[in-house]
């Protein structure tokens, strides 16, 4: 085990350096000059080009993406151009909020979403899985802004039961915190429970049919612990895969969320980012996603080992 994961770890070296290359490549090829952006309004060709000079953008693309690649290896991610402060601190600023999100979402659909894909295996084609099946479809086509301003409207404006924008990290208050967190996380993470209780409920359909599960049930094991102990876990890989790819995807979808509750964190900025052409930024944002992203493939996949020892052997 201890090998496979060390193997694992090595390969996705090439991994990051091959998505740090093509995130430094698309952001070059962006149309816009930050070059201008950082001289300003009403700056001359002579100061345009001393810019460009002083911070290498004329040079080669290969030479400039050592460069930043070095400089990011020794955790240095560059200075932003609106901001003038280093981009590791505009990130660090901004991630715990985004991170929090994300965490939040992720319990929403996890709970959800294995709840309502076990009731429905076990009341598979009757009226309880009908509904079930009919709201997992609704929940995945359902955008998470819409459903972001649906619960604003009610449960912050109308009933005033949360806050309907801003954040507050949870070392400051964990009550408020939660407060705050309760709205953007649900509309966040219905549409990864809606996905987790359909991809659970086919697999477990499957599961409880096995002859493996037949016998338990026929040495007289109770219904509950063989549906929660022996056949969930049977279903747990294809169930981390599921929940994998919904972290990915909470990482991306996060942006439009944190834009509906106000929320200042990693999505806010690599927007605004990209509006004021803040290349280093949008740079540094990227490759931390991206980096996360490939971080979650990793855990995904060593879990498949802890959950299936064929998989391990």
């Amino acid at each position: 085990m201890k090998r496979l994961l060390v193997g694992r770890v090595l390969a996705l070296i090439p991994t990051v350096l091959l998505a740090s290359f093509g995130i430094f490549v698309l952001v070059q090829l962006a149309p816009g000059d930050p070059a201008i952006a950082m001289a300003g309004e009403g700056a001359t060709t002579g100061q345009i080009e001393a810019i460009r000079e002083q911070q290498g953008f004329d040079q080669p693309i290969l030479v400039q993406y050592w460069h930043w690649l070095t400089y990011a290896l020794h955790g240095d991610l560059g200075t932003s151009i609106t901001s003038g402060t280093s981009v590791v601190s505009e990130i660090s600023r901004t991630l715990p909020p985004t991170l929090t999100l994300v965490i939040g979402a992720l319990g929403v659909a996890i709970t959800l979403g294995v709840a309502a894909g076990v009731v429905s295996a076990r009341r598979a084609n009757q009226p309880v899985d009908t509904v079930i099946t009919s709201a997992s479809a609704a929940g995945a086509a359902m955008p998470s802004f819409w459903l972001g301003l649906v619960l604003v409207s009610v449960f912050a404006l109308n009933l005033g039961w949360f806050p309907a924008t801003g954040f507050v990290g949870f070392s400051t208050d964990p009550g408020l915190a939660l407060q705050h967190l309760v709205l953007p996380a649900i509309a966040l993470g219905i549409a990864g429970a809606a996905e987790i209780a359909r991809q659970l409920r086919a697999v477990l359909i499957e599961t409880l049919a096995s002859d493996h599960v037949r016998t338990l049930r026929a040495k007289g094991l109770p219904e509950r612990q063989t549906v929660w102990r022996h056949a969930l876990k049977g279903a747990a890989v294809p169930l981390m895969t599921v929940i994998g790819l919904q972290v990915s995807r909470f990482l991306g979808a996060t942006v439009v969320v944190e834009a509906v509750f106000g929320i200042a964190g990693i999505g806010s900025l690599v927007v605004g980012a990209a509006q004021n052409k803040d290349y280093p930024v949008v740079e540094g944002v990227v490759l931390v996603m991206a980096f996360m992203v490939i971080l979650t493939n990793f855990v995904v996949d060593a879990s498949y080992r802890i959950f299936d020892p064929r998989i391990r052997t």
